[in-house]
């Protein structure tokens, strides 16, 4: 299963609002970001979300990974800080094989 770091910039804008004085990585970037690694490792397009789940928060600056593995036209993933999930997921992938 490759593991790709995530990197979300400290002044990210999001974090102003999301939420002021306690700041957590809003699951859309965690989602956006997550799909662009995927795409970008592959060569395939993501066609939609089968499903995602969000387990724990994410704080600015912590050191995030996704792992992901590609079955056909589904990828699942995860995202995790250290050993503990944040979120984890399906992908629809179009352009791929079905398994």
């Amino acid at each position: 299963m490759p593991s790709l770091p995530i990197r979300i910039a400290t002044d990210h804008p999001a974090f102003s609002g999301h939420f002021p004085g306690r700041p957590i990585v809003p699951g859309v970037l965690l989602l956006d970001t997550a799909v662009g690694h995927v795409e970008s490792a592959t060569g395939l397009t993501a066609s939609g979300l089968a499903s995602a789940k969000f387990l724990s928060p994410a704080l600015p600056g912590e050191a995030l990974w996704l792992d992901f593995e590609v079955d056909g036209c589904v990828v699942r993933f995860d995202i995790r800080c250290g050993q503990h999930l944040v979120a984890t997921g399906r992908l629809n992938m179009a352009g791929a094989a079905p398994a």
